[in-house]
């Protein structure tokens, strides 16, 4: 699976962006896919996680009732809508899918990385 990210860009504090992430590839509609964040200096965090078909989720606390995950099988696409965006949520935002979602968690054990995505919040 290939995976491509868009929708960054520069946002103020409390403002909204969509992110979306298209694949290519006939496994889409089976794998587990999430999004992750990495600020400078930092390492990469899970933010956000989705089942195959979209009926569990699972959040970061530091994200939880802003962000939305959610995947449409029929257009390969997985998006993370993000409001009231903070300063705090600069990062490149990569997805990744084919990881393993168990229990309430993702494992990027094996699977596909995207190039990522530059969301750059201003106070």
């Amino acid at each position: 699976v290939q995976l491509v990210e868009s929708g960054g860009g520069l946002v103020q504090a409390g403002g909204s962006l969509r992110l979306s992430c298209a694949a290519s590839g006939s496994t889409f509609s089976i794998n587990a896919m999430g999004w992750y964040r990495q600020a400078p200096g930092k390492q990469r965090e899970l933010v956000a996680a989705i089942t195959s078909g979209g009926g569990s989720t699972n959040y970061a606390d530091s994200v939880k009732g802003r962000f939305t995950i959610s995947r449409d099988n029929a257009k390969n696409t997985m998006y993370l809508q993000m409001n009231s965006l903070k300063p705090e949520d600069t990062a490149v935002y990569y997805c990744h899918a084919g990881g393993a979602y168990i229990s309430g968690n993702y494992y990027p054990n094996l699977g596909s990385w995207g190039q990522g995505t530059q969301v750059t919040v201003s106070s």
